[in-house]
């Protein structure tokens, strides 16, 4: 039996194959990143973030974790329900789409791990810009971290298998129609599972003309999680701060 579930986020992100194929995600890294990017931005003790698509929330949890108020959204149901059960007087979690503000101002609102070029509609990755500067107080720091497009199809991998908790992952990468796509097949109980994830390849100029639109204005750009200098060439990453 076949199961054509190729609706992107909506439907990949709430399966718990999803988070069975990532599961060993770096969170030494993670952690590194945010003791680095909470530093720069001289957040002040318990200040206020906002996690947006913060998926089961591995950031949120250990930006609360050294000190900060947070509050985690994500249009995943499922997701969200995992995340609740980590929740405290200072870390709460929230199904919330992200092209709409959410009803509260933060400090930093943090957009991490490439959570950002989903939509096929132009205006709803404007409008996510729109929310997130709606989020912010008089003060208050955006930050998105994007991988650096460019890179990425340069050093694509366009077939890979992966063998997680006995499960096959069959993974084919290309790029279409300026979006990276990744298509994901794998079987479970004689059943055949096919997904697929589509990001638009946004560049650094792509950013900026939405930044513009939205009257944000860019401050940083860095080119991998120590903040060292970005390369449209060599870096891994691309993260912008922005106000």
């Amino acid at each position: 039996m076949i199961a054509d579930t190729t609706t992107w986020f909506s439907s990949w992100f709430d399966t718990p194959y999803y988070h069975i194929l990532y599961k060993d995600r770096d969170d030494t890294e993670a952690h590194a990143f945010m003791d680095t990017l909470t530093h720069y931005l001289n957040i002040p003790e318990h200040g206020t973030i906002l996690d947006l698509a913060c998926g089961r929330g591995r950031h949120a949890r250990y930006l609360n974790k050294i000190g900060y108020d947070v509050t985690g959204v994500d249009l995943s149901e499922n997701s969200i329900e995992f995340a609740k059960q980590h929740e405290n007087h200072r870390l709460k979690f929230d199904v919330h789409d992200m092209c709409k503000p959410y009803p509260k101002q933060f400090d930093v609102v943090f957009n991490l791990f490439t959570s950002f070029g989903y939509f096929d509609d132009d205006a709803d990755n404007l409008n996510t810009i729109m929310a997130i500067k709606a989020n912010l107080n008089e003060y208050g720091f955006g930050v998105i971290d994007f991988m650096n497009s460019e890179f990425v199809i340069d050093n694509l991998v366009p077939e890979e298998v992966k063998i997680v908790d006995d499960i096959t992952f069959n993974l084919k990468r290309y790029v279409e129609d300026g979006y990276v796509i990744k298509d994901i097949s794998f079987t479970v109980d004689n059943r055949l599972y096919n997904f697929q994830e589509r990001v638009r390849a946004f560049t650094l100029n792509d950013f900026e003309e939405l930044f513009k639109k939205a009257d944000v204005h860019l401050l940083d750009v860095f080119g991998d999680y120590k903040l060292r200098k970005f390369s449209n060439k060599t870096s891994e990453r691309l993260v912008m701060i922005f106000k």
